[in-house]
């Protein structure tokens, strides 16, 4: 069974910093990109960045240079570094394989927060 566990979000101040940390079971981590997606009031999910088996990644425009996606194979675990956190950064941050379907299984996600 495909296991997704997301924490680290917070509630952070305008500029401020948070680091999400991704669990995934071994076997989806081992064949699989991953991505972290965020889904706002009212918007739909959406990607934010990916990260390959072999390290490539990719961001979307609006988080280029201020997220860094990492992943530790060793501890079957996907980072997301955010800094310089925006208002507009405030939504649920979940990971999946990329790309995923809306039909695929989801975790919880984790809430992230950012104040004006």
């Amino acid at each position: 069974q495909v296991q997704l566990v997301e924490s680290g979000g917070g509630l952070v101040q305008a500029g401020g910093s948070l680091r999400l940390s991704c669990a995934v079971s071994s076997s989806f981590f081992s064949i699989n990109a991953i991505g972290w997606y965020r889904q706002a009031p009212g918007k739909q999910r959406g990607l934010v960045a990916a990260i390959t088996r072999a390290g490539t990644t990719m961001y979307v425009d609006s988080v280029k240079g201020r997220f860094t996606i990492s992943r530790d194979n060793a501890r079957n675990t996907v980072y997301l570094q955010m800094n310089s956190l925006k208002p507009e950064d405030t939504a649920v941050y979940y990971c999946n394989k990329h790309p995923a379907l809306k039909t695929d299984y989801w975790g919880q996600g984790t809430q992230v927060t950012v104040s004006s």
